[in-house]
């Protein structure tokens, strides 16, 4: 899968230059991280409901569409297969590859309080 990964990697970074009305890959790599960003989302949710729904050749193709939009995402924010690659290689030595290293816990006192968020809320539906 790394091979087909660094391909269609490759496939994006040969697009960049292409002229955006005749290439839908640089059109997107033209319209900014934000629309990037938005588009792997829906297919990630796409991905999700199908999953969902049992519909298995969707969640296949489905994927391939994730994992592209991943990929263009990754050559406008300047990261490589391999950078991921090695992030992967040290989790797998750190806990084995099933296991996602745990992020660093997060001082909740110096977060505020969602309470007062939802104070305010009902203070203004009144």
């Amino acid at each position: 899968m790394a091979d087909s990964i660094t391909r269609l990697y490759q496939a994006v970074l040969a697009c960049r230059h292409d002229d955006p009305s005749t290439s839908r890959t640089a059109r997107l790599l033209r319209s900014g991280r934000s629309k990037m960003a938005k588009k792997l989302a829906e297919e990630a949710v796409e991905v999700v409901i199908d999953a969902m729904n049992g519909d298995r050749d969707a969640v296949v193709k489905e994927s391939a569409d994730l994992f592209y939009n991943l990929i263009v995402l990754w050559v406008a924010s300047g990261i490589r297969p391999e950078d991921v690659w090695k992030e992967m290689d040290r989790r797998e030595r750190l806990q084995g590859i099933a296991e996602k290293v745990p992020k660093k816990i997060v001082d909740h006192s110096a977060r505020r309080q969602i309470i007062a968020l939802e104070s305010r809320r009902l203070r203004k539906r009144r």
